[in-house]
């Protein structure tokens, strides 16, 4: 996964508290990159192909190819997706590993944890 910036306000409060906000950070940034339902149905459709996907996207969604250009930014943005050109285009497909981690970070959302929590006024932005 690319590394994900913080703001200087989240690392100072993550520094004093002595906590590790990376994996927060990492959720939240492919939590928001699925919090819309297109982006939902465009990581499905990749997940059931073998190989990467060029312009089949379009045709299988119900919005303009513009529309989809711009929900594929903010996938390959956070992470989830990658795209190499092929000739005119760009292919895209899953980046490997990227639903089991999100999977695994999910996951830990219900362990128990040692860590100490933030003060409520304290912001927790992950950039």
């Amino acid at each position: 996964m690319p590394e994900l910036e913080r703001t200087d306000r989240a690392k100072d409060v993550a520094d004093r508290a002595g906590l590790a906000l990376e994996p927060d950070c990492e959720l939240a940034t492919l939590a928001k990159a699925l919090g819309h339902p297109l982006r939902v149905r465009i990581v499905r459709l990749l997940a059931k192909q073998r190989s990467c996907v060029c312009g089949e996207l379009v045709g299988e969604l119900p919005v303009a190819q513009s529309t989809v250009s711009q929900h594929l930014k903010l996938l390959k943005q956070a992470g989830v997706i990658q795209g190499t050109i092929d000739g005119p285009r760009i292919c895209y497909c899953l980046v490997p590993g990227v639903l089991q981690r999100l999977r695994d970070l999910v996951d830990s959302l219900t362990a128990v944890s040692e860590e100490p929590e933030l003060d409520s006024t304290e912001a927790r932005k992950c950039g």
